[in-house]
């Protein structure tokens, strides 16, 4: 590797006057510095980042923890936090927890080692406990919260959003709505367990805990769920489903049980992405804000890390956007088709 005392001697400098041009430039004349550029360009010098944070106990570097980089709306976060971060002139260490604690506590281990600036994490249950391990480190939580007091954190609306998506299931007339629900262990699940029940509410209907189903975030686990539910002796005539994992398993389990969207059956999802708008029918979903998000949040740590001062959470509207995967249900459901099981 090419060293800074190359480049010194190429440009005729002491290695002190180098690093200073390349890492300090208001502190050295402008030919000088003109010089050194030069040079490092001319060896294709590259500092070492790192080295350099230990001597100064820090870096312009912020971490980022993600549950699942696979789900297109993870993958949207970070896009959204790496912007932001580049931006201001700042790398993003990410990393990934497949919502597994240890594998978390794992990502916090070597990251401490970076010396990070800050933290922005999309909690697991023991995000509380393992960020014990970067201490003092300011952090901001995206998408959930894991309930540490006074974590500042970066919300959508999610009951809202949640309420927003059954009320247009009921005003179109149907009556046994099913939902396949997240894990209740993470925040934004149980959130939108809230909102639906509280739609059912407004409309008079009754909670019925037979058409609440885990999915577990998963698209397997969410197609185990409703063919639960869709192969009950009086099926529902409609499905909420809690993330866009969970609802690609719903739609194909409609589609191996030979149900018609929306014809007989109408379903809203959880999130918006590309292939929601490109299936057919087009899904009717609950749209987060999700670039922004992840781009708030890193501004928000930005500014944390800065002095400046911020609220302690903040929350995004959702949007329900109207497509073709929903309409009023048949005036008599049928039932589960003939012969299907739950494999």
């Amino acid at each position: 590797m090419i060293g800074l005392e190359e480049v010194a001697k190429l440009a005729r400098v002491s290695p002190a006057t180098a690093s200073r041009a390349l890492h300090r430039p208001e502190l050295v004349a402008l030919q000088t510095r003109e010089r050194v550029e030069e040079a490092a360009q001319q060896l294709g010098y590259r500092p070492n980042v790192l080295a350099r944070s230990l001597r100064t106990r820090g870096s312009r570097t912020i971490g980022l923890i993600v549950t699942d980089i696979l789900n297109p709306f993870h993958a949207t976060l970070a896009k959204g936090v790496q912007d932001a971060a580049e931006g201001q002139g700042y790398t993003v260490l990410m990393f990934n927890s497949d919502e597994q604690p240890d594998k978390e506590r794992r990502a916090l281990e070597t990251l401490q080692g970076h010396l990070p600036q800050g933290l922005i994490v999309v909690p697991t249950a023991q995000t509380g406990d393992n960020l014990q391990i970067v201490s003092g480190l300011p952090v901001v939580e995206l998408d959930r919260t894991s309930g540490l007091e006074g974590a500042h954190s970066v919300l959508a609306d999610n009951v809202s959003g949640a309420r927003e998506a059954v009320s247009h299931l009921t005003a179109l007339g149907h009556r046994r709505i099913g939902m396949i629900v997240g894990r209740q262990d993470v925040s934004t699940a149980r959130e939108r367990l809230q909102g639906y029940r509280e739609a059912l509410a407004a409309a008079g209907l009754p909670y019925q805990e037979a058409l609440v189903l885990p999915g577990n975030h998963r698209e397997a686990d969410g197609r185990l769920a409703a063919m639960q539910l869709l192969s009950q002796r009086e099926r529902p005539t409609a499905l909420f489903v809690g993330n866009n994992e969970m609802t690609v398993g719903a739609v194909l389990a409609a589609r191996e049980l030979g149900l018609e969207l929306p014809r007989e059956l109408s379903v809203v999802g959880f999130d918006d992405s590309r292939w929601a708008q490109t299936l057919s029918p087009a899904l009717t979903v609950v749209a987060q804000p999700t670039y922004e998000l992840g781009q708030i949040a890193c501004q928000w740590l930005l500014s944390v890390i800065g002095g400046q001062p911020w609220p302690d959470s903040v929350r995004l509207p959702t949007t329900l956007i109207h497509r073709s995967s929903t309409s009023p249900p048949l005036a008599q459901p049928s039932r589960h088709p003939a012969g299907a099981s739950v494999p």
